[in-house]
């Protein structure tokens, strides 16, 4: 039974950064698409990043050059660094893991296993 737990959420002043992880429990990260998801209030939830079953991360537009996605095989987390953040980066933020997909996305995540999600508030 697949489970993923978030971690390292917090409040940071703009420009800050922080480390949300998210373990897997019940598999190893290394077969699965993994995702990083964030909604804020009154907003659609948003795909922010995603990392293949190889390893090879694609970003949203919005993150791109200030997050990075990876995967800790010896932690089985994953981990979303993330820097120059700024308000507009408040959110709640989850993981998500699924495979088998053809192609590893946002989008294919969506119907995949998802943590219960951590809060991010930069002022």
């Amino acid at each position: 039974h697949v489970q993923l737990v978030e971690s390292g959420g917090g409040s940071v002043q703009a420009g800050g950064s922080l480390r949300v992880s998210c373990a897997l429990s019940g598999d190893t990260t290394s077969g699965y698409c993994m995702g990083g998801f964030r909604q804020a209030p009154g907003k659609e939830r948003e795909g922010i990043a995603s990392i293949s079953k190889d390893d090879v991360p694609t970003y949203a537009t919005s993150v791109q050059g200030r997050f990075r996605i990876s995967k800790d095989t010896a932690k089985n987390t994953l981990d979303l660094q993330m820097d120059s953040l700024t308000p507009d980066d408040t959110a709640m933020y989850y993981c998500a893991a699924g495979r088998p997909f053809v192609v590893c996305s946002n989008d294919a995540l969506l119907g995949a296993y998802w943590g219960q999600g951590t809060q991010v508030t930069v002022s």
